[in-house]
Parts: C-alpha cells; sequence; structure tokens
C-alpha cells in the first residue's frame, strides 16, 4: 500500500499541524494487568482521536489530483466526519457528513463546530453511508471513504510514532491491541509494524455486538451481521471492507471480542488510572487486554486509546450508571 518513506512524508505533513501524541507506560495499569502497559495517547489530537490524521493526508492527495472538487461528502458516527470537517476547512474544502438519526450529540456538535453541514439520516452507520453515496452523486461531490489507502497511511503514522518511541527504551513490543471499526487503524498498525521489521503481535478488537470482522475472520470471507447495537459507536459496523479484511487476515494474530460491560470498566480504569478520558472504541483495546491478562502477564503491551469523544450523559448512564 506504501512504504517507510512516504509513512514517514506523512509523519511529516501531520506533525506540521500537530505534534506528535505520547504515549505513556502507566504503572497502575501494569498492576491491573500483570503486563508493562502502554498507552498511545490519540485522544489528544486537536480533534479528540485517531482520525485526523488520516484526514489530513487525505486533503492533502485531493489537492494534488483533484483541485477543483467542490466539496467531499462521507459517512460517520463521528471521528472520521471530525477529522475530514478539521482537514477540509484547513484546505478550504466544503464538507458534508452524513450520520445516523440519534447520533451522538456531542461528536454531531464538534463536526459543526468544525464546518461541516451535517445530515442526519437511517438507523446505522451502514444506511449513512448508502445516503452519502447518493449525495456525492446528486450534488457532484466527491464521496470519501471510511477507509482507503491515504487514511491509512495518515492513521498509520500514530503507528510509527509508537513503535519507535518504545523501541528507544529497551525491547519492542511483545502485542498491541487496536479496535476496528471500518480496519483503517488496524491496518495502518500492520503497515507500519511490517515497514519496520517488528514481530509484534497485533490483535484487533471487536464489540461482540458488532462482531462483523471477528466472525469474516474465522470464516476467511466478508461476513456481516443485522445489527451493530453497540454503546461503543466507533465499532459499530455491520459490513466489513473487503481490502480491510484481507490485510487483518494477513496481518492480525487474533480478533478478541468485548462486551459493552467491559467496556465500561475500561473507560473506569482509564478515568482511576490515567485520569484520561475514553469513549468505547478507545477504551476497547484495554478491555481485551484485561480479558487476556493471564497471556499476556509479564509482557511488554501496548493499546491504542484511539480517542476521547464520549457524550457526557452516555457517560453518566453507562460508565456510571448514574
Amino acid at each position: 500500500m506504501f512504504d517507510l518513506p512516504a509513512l514517514e512524508a506523512a509523519a511529516r505533513l501531520v506533525h506540521a499541524v500537530f505534534p506528535p501524541t505520547p504515549q505513556y507506560a502507566w504503572p497502575l495499569l501494569a498492576a491491573r494487568t500483570g503486563a508493562e502497559v502502554w498507552v498511545k495517547h490519540e485522544n489528544h489530537t486537536p480533534t479528540g482521536a485517531f482520525k485526523v490524521r488520516g484526514g489530513l493526508t487525505y486533503f492533502e492527495r485531493l489537492a494534488r489530483e483533484r483541485p477543483g472538487v467542490p466539496g467531499v461528502v462521507s459517512a460517520t458516527r463521528g471521528n472520521h466526519g471530525q477529522s475530514l470537517a478539521f482537514a477540509g476547512a484547513r484546505a478550504g474544502v466544503p464538507v458534508t457528513i452524513v450520520v445516523p438519526q440519534g447520533n451522538s450529540v456531542e461528536k454531531n456538535a464538534a463536526m459543526r463546530a468544525f464546518g461541516a453541514r451535517l445530515v442526519e439520516h437511517g438507523e446505522d452507520f451502514d444506511a449513512a453511508r448508502v445516503e452519502a453515496m447518493r449525495l456525492a452523486e446528486a450534488e457532484g461531490l466527491e464521496f470519501a471513504p471510511s477507509f482507503a489507502p491515504d487514511l491509512v497511511l495518515g492513521v498509520a503514522t500514530y503507528a510509527l510514532e509508537l513503535f519507535r518511541h518504545v523501541a528507544s527504551l529497551g525491547p519492542p513490543l511483545d502485542a498491541l491491541y487496536v479496535p476496528i471499526g471500518l480496519g483503517s487503524g488496524i491496518c495502518g498498525c500492520i503497515m507500519a509494524r511490517d515497514l519496520l521489521g517488528l514481530s509484534t503481535e497485533i490483535i484487533g478488537v471487536q464489540s461482540t455486538e458488532a462482531d462483523a470482522y471477528a466472525r469474516s475472520f474465522a470464516a476467511g470471507r466478508v461476513v456481516t451481521v443485522p445489527s451493530a447495537n453497540t454503546r461503543a459507536d466507533g465499532m459499530a459496523t455491520r459490513i466489513p471492507d473487503p481490502a480491510a479484511l484481507d490485510m487483518i487476515r494477513r496481518g492480525a494474530a487474533r480478533i478478541v471480542t468485548v462486551t459493552d460491560a467491559e467496556v465500561a470498566e475500561a473507560i473506569r480504569a482509564y478515568w482511576q488510572d490515567t485520569h484520561n478520558l475514553a469513549e468505547g472504541a478507545g477504551a476497547a483495546p484495554l478491555a481485551a487486554l484485561l480479558q487476556e491478562r493471564d497471556r499476556m502477564a509479564g509482557k511488554r503491551v501496548a493499546v491504542i486509546l484511539c480517542g476521547g469523544n464520549i457524550d457526557l450523559a452516555l457517560f453518566r448512564n453507562w460508565v456510571l450508571g448514574a
């Protein structure tokens, strides 16, 4: 998909907008899991999530190859939309985002604040994606998918930062847990690992209520699921992307599924042990590590805190039970 010089060039592009996000080995998480736990803090980007990296690389290519497009349209549950809105505003390109009905109120507000036109349509992400493609055709807009080489290249820059930093301080990582929505994050991690010649196990994480990739990984082909009824909205995908699935099947060790209750426990653990707020998908890798703590005891492990954009009402209801 890309080589190491291209990945390093993408990192320079991203770092011209914001610095590398931190990665810390948190001692209380080590005590909780029995492993040395590094957290990659993608909740510290300008949009509060990792997707902004892909938005920047996407619009850089668009400016080079199709500078006259009247606008971009895409579908999202929130973080991809914030990414495109943020990067589109910097590039001077109007952005339309389609979200499902009942989407996160706070993520919707953030997308509008970054300059996006917001359209609410359908009952889930996949229905919103169909409407976004219809709008692209009807209004002559560029459709921005949630999984594409530009996006994988951009988000792989966080894996490059993580792998190089940890390796500079000792042995490379034994394992890395990454949440799967449509697949750009885990595919970026697989690419960065392979380009750096590392042997780190990469472990995907999905919700038990939206486990299309886990089922597809096991079956060796695309398997869709009828619903994605999880509170971890960043993982609420029913239909896997075939290209993403192919890369995941070739490069991931396994996919772990976690319940919403396990994710809520991980969100609480992040707050107690690091005083960082995680959204559902952001906490899912820690939930998977907690599930596999016996398997990972004594190992050097990283988890991606991919975003911190959780609504206050959802946090109170789901995580605190208030």
